[in-house]
């Protein structure tokens, strides 16, 4: 597994094998068969519009075309077998046939053009989804890191999870968080977060300062006046859950500044501890509500302990039942060997329990200790 994948159902659509043209052939040949079998006051022609009709639900305009010349083709046969082409109930068949292939192809030109601009716009969100979220780095100091972004929607709709990872003086910051909505306007407050969450890194401010900042970027943002001229809708329910992390280098611990986010997980030594804050603080852009300075907290991280940033996609990810994804108890029963093999096993167990679809967008991050080198 790279360091990030972007696993999705956001996938072009999956051309047919070629194997399946031979049912409209198929059938255009046991119509054809059957209607010179039976008495000349049965007329089993008809049926041969099906084949088109099939044909048009898998393959582009030029088969369904094809295969719709290919009936009238056997149509003509057998009318001119059987009577004349000329006969007036041929006639009409042969005319109706016409018209429902014409009919037919338009609609699978129509559909292979939905495809290919759906492909398109499938590629544009992945293509903007990797702009905004770099790829993580696979080692960062005595850390080793993995990630994945599955994503809920068949349709090129881009979503606001957010992870990012960057180096600081002293060792290793993250940032994981999930956005209020859908589409463009999350999209876009994803990116500013994480732009903000970059450059302050770079000003290497202490933790619980850098979040104080990042609170106070999105407070600014709805002050903005395209927001008074209502070019931005929703602008003031604007806000973003969020877990911010400090993993020095020296040190078997991390500083966690959670911000109505899910608690991240930590395995080690086949258990699971959840690193849940003494003092929850609001999402960002809510915390001028209640004021107030949010102190980072300090909990263990040794080394081979491997810890688990994940959205609120995970475990709101429901069965049949409607049962919530126990995602500690997952995890506790496997065991880790590594961030890599953790992320590929809880995607599959993830996607299995949720019957191969996600209900919302999940994003995860593993990061493991490893020992000093030299």
């Amino acid at each position: 597994m790279s360091s990030l994948r972007f696993l999705s159902s956001l996938q072009e659509p999956r051309r047919h094998p070629k194997a399946l043209m031979v049912v409209p052939f198929a059938l255009i040949t046991a119509v054809t068969v059957v209607d010179l079998l039976t008495p000349p006051a049965v007329h089993v022609g008809p049926f041969l519009v099906a084949a088109p009709a099939v044909t048009a639900s898998f393959a582009g305009p030029r088969s369904t075309a094809f295969v719709g010349a290919v009936a009238l083709a056997a149509d003509a046969f057998v009318a001119g077998t059987r009577a004349s082409v000329t006969d007036l109930n041929h006639t009409y068949q042969l005319a109706a046939l016409f018209l429902i292939s014409v009919f037919v192809t338009f609609f699978a030109y129509l559909r292979a053009r939905h495809e290919r601009e759906m492909t398109h716009l499938r590629w544009v969100a992945r293509a903007v989804q990797r702009v905004v979220m770099r790829p993580l780095p696979e080692r960062a100091g005595p850390l080793r890191i993995a990630s994945v972004y599955l994503a809920a929607e068949r349709e090129a709709q881009l979503g606001g999870d957010l992870y990012a990872l960057t180096r600081t003086a002293a060792g290793t910051r993250v940032i994981i968080g999930d956005v209020r909505g859908k589409g463009l306007d999350a999209m876009g407050e994803a990116a500013g977060v994480l732009g903000a969450f970059r450059a302050l890194a770079h000003r290497d401010p202490e933790l619980s300062r850098a979040v104080d900042q990042l609170e106070a970027g999105i407070a600014s943002d709805r002050s903005d006046p395209l927001d008074a001229e209502g070019d931005r809708e929703d602008s003031g329910e604007t806000f973003v859950t969020a877990a911010v992390l400090d993993i020095p280098d020296a040190g078997p611990e991390l500083r966690l500044v959670s911000r109505g986010h899910p608690p991240p997980l930590v395995v080690r030594a086949g258990l699971v501890d959840t690193l849940a804050v003494r003092e929850p603080a609001p999402p960002l852009g809510l915390g001028q509500l209640i004021g107030g300075v949010f102190a980072a907290e300090t909990f263990t991280f040794g080394v081979g302990d491997v810890l688990l940033l994940y959205t609120d996609g995970v475990i709101e990810a429901r069965d049949a039942a409607g049962r919530f994804y126990p995602l500690p108890d997952r995890i506790a029963s496997w065991g880790t060997g590594g961030p890599e093999a953790l992320l590929q096993r809880l995607c599959a167990d993830l996607l299995r329990h949720a019957g191969g679809s996600l209900g919302d967008d999940a994003a995860m991050v593993a990061i493991e200790r490893l020992p000093a080198e030299g």
